[in-house]
């Protein structure tokens, strides 16, 4: 799923990041219109219960879905998140959250993107967050 081209401009904004670097996420892919990043649920982001903290499922996703959308503008664009819905579906609990983004409609203006957020445990994956929100476009730099 990754695309060559699209992955290196997208890493490097994604490297710029200070709160996914917090998380310790990484980027695992990006093409046109897609993106997953993963973050191990550390005992630093974890809410009361143990489970990892809504936060982290929202900042995954909320970037998985922004990246989506970046990777369809030229060098010249960033892109801020304009409003984000979250449905927490489960509790985080696992070794890591896996964020899949995607575009549901790219507009002139405004993109329209939604991200699943799933805990890995082993083997086991299980949806804990859906997201849908949209983002603008931004001067880079």
């Amino acid at each position: 799923m990754t695309d060559p081209v699209i992955l290196p401009r997208v890493q490097a904004s994604f490297d710029r990041q200070t709160m996914m670097q917090t998380f310790g996420a990484e980027m695992l892919a990006a093409a046109a219109g897609r993106c997953v990043i993963r973050a191990p649920i550390l005992p630093t982001v974890r809410q009361q219960q143990g489970a990892g903290h809504a936060a982290l499922a929202f900042g995954l996703g909320d970037s998985a879905a922004g990246y989506s959308a970046l990777t369809l503008l030229t060098d010249e664009f960033e892109v801020m998140t304009v409003e984000m819905k979250i449905n927490l579906l489960a509790p985080a609990v696992g070794e890591a959250l896996e964020a899949a983004g995607e575009v549901v409609r790219a507009g002139r203006r405004i993109t329209v993107v939604r991200a699943e957020v799933v805990a890995i445990d082993g083997h086991v994956r299980r949806t804990v967050a859906l997201l849908q929100g949209t983002m603008i476009p931004v001067a880079a730099g």
